[in-house]
């Protein structure tokens, strides 16, 4: 899953693709370089971020979608707001990737449910301006499986077909450097719940802590995270650098066989 943040304050890219035109040139170089999906956001949810009213959300998010619908990668929204999420799913995308995982919008399960589009869940502590303000649990790995269970179970009541739900850990929303590890390496326990767990681990802050790396310097840590994630039974990796993270896709599979 390649990123498209069509916003002016994401913590990794911030403002780059925020004119359509250039979101659009970069999704389809990340479809040509490998993205299977395409993951397109008008909101930045990095920690500390002010949420985006609909209309701005809108405006950002609408053109970028209905021009990559037509690439060969699936195209998702990454959005909590069910109007933008219906005119999304009306330009094109097949996904909806919603990081309060139903709970921001009360009309969002019944609008996946009656398009039969994709839905991605997230564990998610708090809201973006809360997340990191002394994040706690008692085993990270089981409140989050059990968070997710619930919210796959919410959703597949409100008509969802489970066949089309993934389930996100959400590594640094809303959790410690050593949350994020214990997660990662909690990942077969997480599968266990049956349903497709995506990771998104590319270029965040919990990496560059390690050795002080800035956003756009660790596409190493970036790598490593997800090859092990992979290799733990993360079916979806969502990152920036698609060309790089799928060469060293092949090259593990090969190497495993």
């Amino acid at each position: 899953m390649g990123v498209v943040n069509v916003t002016p304050d994401s913590f990794s890219d911030g403002g780059r693709y925020l004119d359509p035109s250039a979101a659009i040139a970069h999704g389809r170089e990340l479809a040509e370089a490998g993205a299977a999906i395409l993951d397109v956001g008008g909101e930045s949810t990095r920690p500390g971020a002010a949420p985006v009213a609909v209309d701005e959300e809108l405006r950002r998010v609408e053109p970028v979608v209905a021009a990559l619908a037509g690439v060969a990668a699936a195209v998702s929204v990454d959005t909590s707001k069910a109007a933008v999420a219906e005119a999304a799913l009306d330009a094109g995308a097949a996904i909806v990737n919603d990081v309060t995982a139903l709970r921001g919008d009360p009309e969002m399960a019944a609008l996946v449910a009656d398009r039969g589009a994709g839905l991605v869940l997230m564990h998610m502590a708090g809201d973006p301006r809360t997340m990191q303000v002394n994040p706690e649990y008692g085993d990270v790995v089981a409140e989050v499986r059990d968070f997710l269970a619930a919210r796959l179970e919410a959703a597949v009541a409100a008509g969802v077909d489970e066949s089309r739900i993934w389930l996100d850990p959400g590594i640094g929303f809303g959790k410690t450097d050593r949350h994020n590890f214990e997660l990662l390496r909690g990942i077969p326990e997480l599968a266990m719940l049956g349903r497709p767990i995506l990771v998104g681990t590319s270029r965040k802050s919990f990496i560059g802590r390690q050795d002080g790396s800035t956003a756009e310097g660790r596409l190493g840590g970036t790598i490593a995270t997800s090859i092990l994630a992979a290799t733990a039974g993360a079916e979806i990796l969502r990152v920036h650098d698609v060309s790089e993270m799928s060469q060293a896709l092949k090259v593990a599979s090969a190497v495993l066989g």
